[in-house]
């Protein structure tokens, strides 16, 4: 390689190009791909056989009519192809994972909402019944105070008259100014 130095550069501020010894043999550490033909070596898909990295590394050595910067832009290729795939399978995975989850989500979702009614429905029943018993409770008390008024009642009624049975039996006692003493409990 010839390279041209316009004038107004001093020797200086050039880049020294013994570092780069990858450009004296044509190498360069950028992917050139599109500079070299693609080789014609059989790829064999990923997963498929041994699918190591060695068995291709003897077959690009074993071959002497490929140059070294072909074979190394054959194998970095390959890889790249590889994770290529490797990235896509993961990729799938992944959703199909996702997709999975989801489905259960669903499911669960599902089944979560057919819980909540059949509990709702349970409560509306077990409120319903609270509620009825309530109100027997409430006209069981109510008709268990009027029987305990009409028990009170007829309790001083059978005193009154057993006291009138003694009065009468006891002659000094006025059973006419007795009875207008004693108000009438009979209703």
């Amino acid at each position: 390689m010839s390279f041209t130095i316009p004038a107004g550069f001093s020797s200086d501020s050039m880049v020294d190009f013994d570092q780069f010894t990858g450009f004296e043999t044509g190498f360069t550490p950028w992917d050139c791909s599109e500079l070299f033909p693609p080789t014609t070596q059989s790829i064999e898909p990923a997963g498929s056989g041994s699918g190591s990295d060695e068995t291709n590394q003897n077959q690009t050595n074993s071959s002497s009519s490929l140059d070294q910067p072909n074979q190394l832009v054959s194998v970095i290729d390959e890889r790249k192809r590889r994770r290529m795939i490797s990235n896509r399978e993961s990729a799938r995975r992944s959703r199909m994972r996702k997709q999975k989850h989801l489905e259960n989500l669903r499911n669960q979702v599902n089944r979560l909402r057919i819980e909540n009614r059949e509990l709702n429905n349970r409560l509306k029943f077990l409120l319903y019944h609270c509620h009825c018993v309530k109100t027997d409770n409430h006209r069981l008390r109510s008709e268990y105070s009027i029987l305990r008024q009409k028990l009170s009642d007829i309790r001083q009624i059978l005193l009154f008259k057993q006291l009138q049975q003694y009065s009468s039996a006891w002659p000094c006692y006025n059973v006419a100014t007795m009875s207008d003493q004693i108000p009438s409990l009979t209703t």
